[in-house]
Formats: structure tokens, C-alpha cells, sequence
């Protein structure tokens, strides 16, 4: 399992969507990047400190019952809906795409994903798009960032 971080960017919403069209079974991991993940294997739940059977990551297959709708958008709304992460776990936190074998999900019913094979880093204008997409939808709906009661 190589782990470089000299990944090629996709710089732009319609290039991270083509890559979506082009290739099934492709996911997005927040994080410093392959060169840290790679040598661990493994994600931590953060809540009780166990160890996963693999790195957290969210899917970025078009689902069905998305039914021929902007790929774009679909992509945007998979970016911006974790977007908060750099700001909550720290500098150097950014997303990249990778593909691999789920080997189970994490308490945020999130893929867990080995043999993991990195393949591209998701630059920052991408996630402003992706922000600029999402506020040109009619209807809101927010990151998932979690908040305190």
C-alpha cells in the first residue's frame, strides 16, 4: 500500500464529478492525508477511543433514487455536508478521494475502508463550489456538524 502525498488535485466541482461518473466505489476521507492514515489502517471512534476495522470515509456513488439529477450537485452536497471537519479536528485536515474494501461501518453508520488505494486531494475552491452549489438549491439543509446541547 503506497501512501504518497504528492496526489494529483482536482481543482475543480465538474472535475471531482467526473471522476465520480468515470469510476463506482470511490469515497472521501477528511484527514491529513494518506501519508498519516496509511501507516495506521485504522480509524479511532473518537467518543470511546476503539479502534476500527478500517478508515472512517463517506461513499461518493451517485445512489439510484438520485435518478439522473446533477452529478454536480450530488458531489457538492457529499463535500459540503463535512466540510466543518478542518475546522474541527485542526490544521492540515483536507479531503481526498480514495477507493477500497469496506470492512464494516463506524457509529456514524459511516463505511470503514481498507486496502485502501489513495488517488486525488480535493482542493479548497472545489469546496467553496460545492458551498456555492448548495446555497443555489432552494431548500436548506446543513453540514452535519454536530453541536453541543
Amino acid at each position: 500500500m503506497s501512501a504518497p502525498d504528492d496526489l494529483p488535485v482536482v481543482t475543480t466541482l465538474a472535475d471531482a464529478a467526473g471522476l465520480v461518473r468515470r469510476h463506482r466505489g470511490l469515497y472521501v476521507r477528511w484527514s491529513k492525508g494518506p501519508g498519516t492514515d496509511l501507516h495506521k489502517v485504522s480509524s479511532i471512534d473518537e467518543l470511546t477511543g476503539v479502534p476500527m476495522p478500517g478508515l472512517s470515509a463517506n461513499p461518493l456513488d451517485v445512489e439510484e433514487w438520485w435518478n439522473g439529477r446533477s452529478v454536480e450537485l450530488w458531489v457538492a452536497r457529499r463535500l459540503y455536508d463535512y466540510a466543518h471537519l478542518p475546522h474541527d479536528k485542526g490544521p492540515g485536515v483536507r479531503p481526498w478521494v480514495l477507493r477500497g474494501r469496506e470492512t464494516g461501518r463506524g457509529p456514524d453508520n459511516e463505511p470503514l475502508v481498507a486496502d485502501v488505494e489513495p488517488l486525488c486531494w480535493i482542493a479548497e475552491n472545489v469546496i467553496e463550489a460545492a458551498r456555492d452549489e448548495v446555497t443555489r438549491q432552494e431548500r436548506e439543509w446543513g453540514t452535519l456538524r454536530r453541536k453541543g446541547g
